[in-house]
């Protein structure tokens, strides 16, 4: 090799080198603000070898709730958790990695691990058979909570759940997929931050498709906790879990042998899961389902609070299979925000 390829060579891995000390340096820093920005909200357990970060209102029978893919608990800050507490004791937590929970070094992130660590959390708090409620891949793990601990839950609400295996990732989480423990360390001290903050608008806007993505996400609803070193990682390998993990296939073929009632939201706009394919399958699958479908996209809870309360509280009393246990209902949502507001003014403090 030629001195001047060498001079070259050398160059360049000085700058690279450079370039990461530098990037690294921003990370933190700016991980420093987002923390500042959006604060820890509650308590920590620890399940495990999992500390689990959860806030709880009220008194009364309990539901829990069990958030999304790049999410955190305040992903439900605009339901009226306020209202529900009145009656219910209402506990929120942020799933291991995710918010301020953190995984044990030897915890997995595939769905059943995941399910097993909000079973034992149930259990740890000593929770009599909650009301348990998911969003996105929140959704997948209660069914598995369903499937392996029936006896842990008296009853599931899915809000958009993942429920089959996906033929792709969805647009907005392929810069998630990074299979390598390695890389996925580099790039989440490094690179995801920087990007993340770049970017974040556009990929809001693709997760919350065809609805306008509040302009207090960010804080309000958690949003930044995904973009620290921790979040990024985290998400990196409940993702790729998904992925390489037969777990969606194994669970496919025991809908089937659900003994608790399961009621589904979803909306009929969805980009990131189809309606179709995640809630009229597992319909189809048992007669313990029943799937509600309003006009909307993946985020109901923050775009359609009332829609997503309202059918929360029929869902919480049984009265959804009551009603009509096995047809598909295919509403058109109220008025949600701008005109409704939220019932009882609660704002908690409190995606895939």
């Amino acid at each position: 090799m030629s001195p001047l390829v060498l001079a070259v060579v050398g160059a360049v891995v000085v700058v690279a080198a450079t370039t990461s000390v530098v990037l690294a340096i921003f990370t933190k820093r700016a991980t420093r603000v987002i923390e500042a920005s959006v604060p820890m909200d509650g308590k920590l357990v620890d399940v495990d070898g999992d500390r689990i970060h959860y806030v709880e209102y009220g008194e009364g029978p309990p539901v829990v709730f069990v958030h999304g893919l790049s999410g955190q608990m305040r992903n439900f800050a605009w339901l009226p958790i306020a209202a529900l507490a009145r009656e219910h004791r209402v506990i929120l937590i942020d799933r291991p990695g995710a918010g301020y929970s953190t995984r044990g070094a030897q915890s997995q992130a595939n769905i059943y691990a995941q399910a097993r660590t909000v079973a034992r959390f149930i259990e740890t708090m000593r929770l009599e058979a909650p009301v348990l409620v998911g969003h996105s891949l929140g959704g997948a793990i209660a069914l598995a909570v369903a499937l392996e601990y029936p006896r842990a839950v008296e009853r599931i609400a899915l809000i958009a759940p993942l429920t089959h295996v996906q033929t792709e990732v969805p647009k907005a989480f392929r810069a998630l997929v990074l299979r390598s423990k390695a890389v996925r360390r580099f790039v989440s001290r490094t690179f995801a931050t920087p990007v993340g903050l770049a970017t974040s608008a556009a990929v809001l806007k693709q997760v919350f498709a065809p609805e306008p993505v509040p302009d207090d996400f960010p804080t309000r609803g958690g949003g930044l906790l995904s973009l620290r070193p921790s979040g990024f990682y985290s998400a990196s390998a409940d993702l790729v879990a998904i992925e390489d993990a037969d777990d969606l296939a194994q669970m496919e073929q025991r809908y089937g042998q659900l003994t608790i009632p399961i009621d589904v939201l979803f909306g009929r706009e969805d980009v990131v899961l189809d309606w179709r394919r995640h809630g009229d399958a597992l319909r189809r699958k048992s007669e313990l389902v029943t799937l509600k479908v309003v006009s909307g996209g993946h985020m109901l809870p923050v775009t359609a609070p009332c829609t997503t309360f309202d059918w929360l509280l029929s869902a919480i009393a049984g009265t959804a299979h009551a009603s009509s246990p096995r047809e598909i209902r295919v509403e058109q949502p109220a008025q949600d925000i701008a005109r409704r507001g939220m019932p009882g003014g609660a704002r908690a403090t409190a995606r895939y």
